[in-house]
């Protein structure tokens, strides 16, 4: 096992993703984009479904479990960036490095399977979107929705910086419209302040407990890591001096602070909405019982009106499809980096695809729409399971003093990283047990 790690250097970074400018005021704008990226997978279908149960069932007391998902998100996020800056390498190459074979390809293996998990959420928050939007089925939209990923990673430049401008673009049709549903839904304030402070009542109602861990456990994923790990690399040529990684770090802190603050208010809002358009309808009922992503769009039609069904189907479709192109891209990072393999983005998707897409198909084939639930549900139960195996190695590096060097963190900050992360690992065993056994 390697004992050092050596400094950032320019003629490690690709020739394609070197920038020339200087690290000064000007290249504050060439560093934006990594958070807003990972901000994708904050506000992708899982966490609607879990937004969605929370609003209905509970009105806006669950938003304090929003906000505290959205603090965890960009603590452990911006650990991810300090790792990246000090040793100028991605998380998974740290791992295949740093660690012996058989854990970094046991590290790798379980990546793999999370990605297929994600994509699979993806596929069918956009097949859903397409079924509103169009009463496509969900068989068909899953594999439409498949080849509208092909088409944005075969864009022209899809290893530099397009697939990121498409993101965000599909990001800001989400922000957009749950902006207007909130404002037409005209959520009283008093309430939506209130509902940010926790209640005693989290911890006793199991029902709360049970949708407030949900909502912390859909928003912290694995593929974000090694994705927000990857986008930053791309950033480092030219960095090479402590001082310049330092004032990088302030960058991209603020880069990753605005992108998941913004990614919190679409969750608040979704959840926010969903309390208005079903209060008095079905708040009180069991989790499991609670309105999924079709029956919110019925509800909102009858309750707030056409207009905002159609944009809440509308957002959900841009969220799907945004989501699973970020998890197309992390794909390849985890690839690339524990396997050296440099694929095109295509390939990658392809391969992803077809590990989702396969299964998908014969459940939905034998069981029809309805095993849509089903498939989601497995979905979260596969991510909750592989959470650990990537936060633990990410926490040893970053309490290596060799590794870290001079952006070593603080005592206090370590022992927060492994409270959070500990809190974490318990939080995804929980969380996926109680879900096989529902």
């Amino acid at each position: 096992m390697k004992t050092a790690f050596p400094t950032i250097a320019a003629a490690s970074i690709p020739d394609s993703v070197r920038p020339a400018a200087p690290l000064r005021g000007r290249r504050f704008w060439t560093m934006l984009g990594p958070g807003f990226v990972v901000a994708v997978g904050y506000m992708d279908p899982g966490n609607w479904a879990t937004d969605i149960a929370a609003g209905s069932s509970f009105g806006f007391a669950l938003l304090s479990a929003v906000l505290i998902a959205s603090l965890a998100g960009i603590f452990l996020q911006g650990l991810i960036v300090r790792l990246t800056l000090a040793t100028g390498t991605d998380l998974a190459r740290l791992i295949r490095n740093r660690f012996p074979r058989p854990v970094a390809m046991t590290v790798w293996a379980v990546s793999e399977l999370a990605m297929v998990a994600t994509d699979l959420a993806e596929l069918l928050g956009s097949a859903i979107a397409l079924k509103l939007l169009f009463g496509i089925p969900i068989m068909a939209g899953v594999v439409i929705s498949a080849v509208l990923t092909f088409g944005i990673l075969a864009l022209p430049g899809a290893r530099g910086r397009a697939p990121e401008l498409v993101v965000g673009a599909l990001m800001s049709v989400v922000v957009v419209c749950f902006a207007w549903e909130l404002a037409v839904a005209r959520p009283d304030p008093a309430a939506l302040l209130a509902g940010l402070v926790p209640g005693i009542e989290m911890a006793r109602n199991p029902e709360m407990l049970y949708l407030s861990l949900g909502i912390i456990g859909a928003t912290v994923m694995p593929h974000n890591l090694f994705l927000h790990s990857g986008l930053v690399r791309e950033r480092l040529a030219g960095i090479g001096t402590e001082a310049e990684r330092r004032q990088a770090a302030r960058w991209l802190t603020i880069d990753l602070s605005s992108a998941l603050a913004l990614a919190g208010l679409v969750n608040g809002a979704i959840l926010a909405v969903a309390a208005v358009a079903f209060q008095g309808a079905v708040q009180g009922v069991a989790a499991d019982a609670a309105p999924g992503i079709e029956d919110a769009h019925a509800l909102l039609a009858g309750s707030i009106g056409g207009v905002a069904a159609l944009l809440f189907a509308i957002a959900l479709l841009a969220a799907g499809q945004s989501s699973t192109t970020t998890g197309t891209m992390a794909g390849q990072m985890v690839t690339e980096g524990f396997l050296n393999l440099r694929l095109r983005p295509i390939t990658r998707a392809l391969i992803t695809r077809s590990a989702s897409l396969v299964p998908a198909l014969v459940v939905l084939g034998a069981s029809g729409d309805g095993a849509v639930d089903g498939l989601l549900v497995l979905s979260q139960v596969v991510l909750a399971l592989t959470l650990p195996f990537i936060l633990i190695p990410m926490l040893l590096l970053l309490r290596n003093p060799k590794i870290m060097g001079g952006l070593a963190m603080a005592p206090l900050t370590l022992r927060l990283a492994g409270l959070t992360v500990l809190a974490l690992t318990c939080l995804s065993g929980w969380l996926a047990g109680a879900s096989a056994m529902a």
